[in-house]
């Protein structure tokens, strides 16, 4: 089978398309044959050496995947050849197999497209669980979402909305203004994507948040972090998805004065912990995706042997909704 593998540590550039004998399931285990694979901020940093574990080497990234089984190890029961499923990995989508537990597997509709599929795991149960679980947003609220034209961002609108929520939309192009805008974004406006001083960004988000933010989604940090702190309400929830702009420095006496909490969202451990009630909720977003009450944007598509563009574009912030590698 082919993979596009990490042999070495390193940005996109490094990853080579290489063959491998196809696995075989063990016990407990299924094949999936990859129909897609979603691109998602971890595969930059796994290649990297950045993630929060390290990877022994050749490894392909690829963490959200859809598919076909394709064969079922010893023991597994209520799965068969040709079932259509999707699955979260640590690793190993970008290939033309996979290997996982049977556990993990959940069944797709024929509704959803594998492409729609692999788009929406990852990024769609991320916001889901960010904003139900962990910010328990409320109708009414007002919810700020930073980088509102990525994956992650563009679900948190859609799904921010269907809450009932009034939602705030920043993005780094006007490109992705527009996508936001479709997404049912209340107020859509533009920040800058290379800033030193800290008072333009508190400006700007004033001015677009004049009242305040009951709840913040964060997968951006960096610099973007105090400046948007400095607008949450008493009683807020500013929500730490990811650091696409750096881990930032905040000064934690801004959290006292303002009597907000710092909530991390973390939807692997989140998986690890209650699987059986991450499983429940993915497939009730599946469901919304299938009965169309959730339509994200038409992922881009790349081929297998491109797979390391759509990671660059990824982490270089010109990717407009999600990318999905077709092996």
């Amino acid at each position: 089978m082919r993979l596009l593998a990490s042999l070495v540590p390193g940005d996109a550039s490094s990853l080579s398309l290489v063959t491998a004998p196809v696995p075989d399931p063990e016990a407990g285990q299924v094949r999936v044959t990859v129909a897609a694979c979603g691109i998602n901020y971890p595969d930059v940093l796994m290649i990297e050496d950045r993630y929060q574990f390290t990877i022994e080497r050749p490894f392909a990234p690829g963490i959200e995947i859809a598919g076909t089984i394709d064969a079922v190890g010893d023991g597994v029961v209520g799965w068969s050849l040709g079932m259509r499923v999707v699955l979260q990995v640590d690793h190993g989508g970008l290939a033309d197999f996979v290997v996982a537990d049977a556990s993990a597997l959940i069944e797709l509709p024929a509704n959803v497209a594998f492409e729609t599929a692999a788009a929406s795991l990852l990024t769609y149960g991320t916001s889901y669980h960010a904003l139900r679980d962990r910010a328990a947003l409320r109708a009414g609220e007002t919810l700020f979402v930073l980088g509102a034209g990525g994956g992650v961002g563009l679900a948190a609108v859609e799904l921010g909305k269907m809450l009932g929520a009034r939602v705030v939309a920043g993005v780094s192009s006007s490109a992705k203004a527009g996508i936001a805008r479709k997404a049912g974004a209340d107020v859509v406006f533009e920040y800058p994507t290379n800033v030193e001083d800290q008072a333009v960004l508190a400006r700007l988000f004033a001015t677009q948040c004049p009242d305040g933010v009951d709840v913040a989604y964060d997968p951006v940090g960096g610099m973007y972090a105090e400046p948007l702190i400095r607008r949450m309400r008493q009683g807020g929830r500013y929500l730490v998805v990811g650091f696409a702009g750096g881990i930032p420095r905040v000064p934690l006496n801004l959290v006292l004065l303002k009597q907000c909490a710092l909530v991390g969202v973390f939807w692997g451990a989140a998986m690890k912990a209650d699987p059986d009630g991450s499983k429940a909720m993915l497939r009730e977003l599946l469901q919304l995706l299938g009965d169309g009450q959730i339509a994200p944007p038409a992922p881009t598509i790349f081929p297998l042997e491109r797979g390391g563009l759509a990671i660059a574009a990824l982490k270089n912030r010109t990717a407009v909704g999600k990318l999905v590698v077709r092996p």
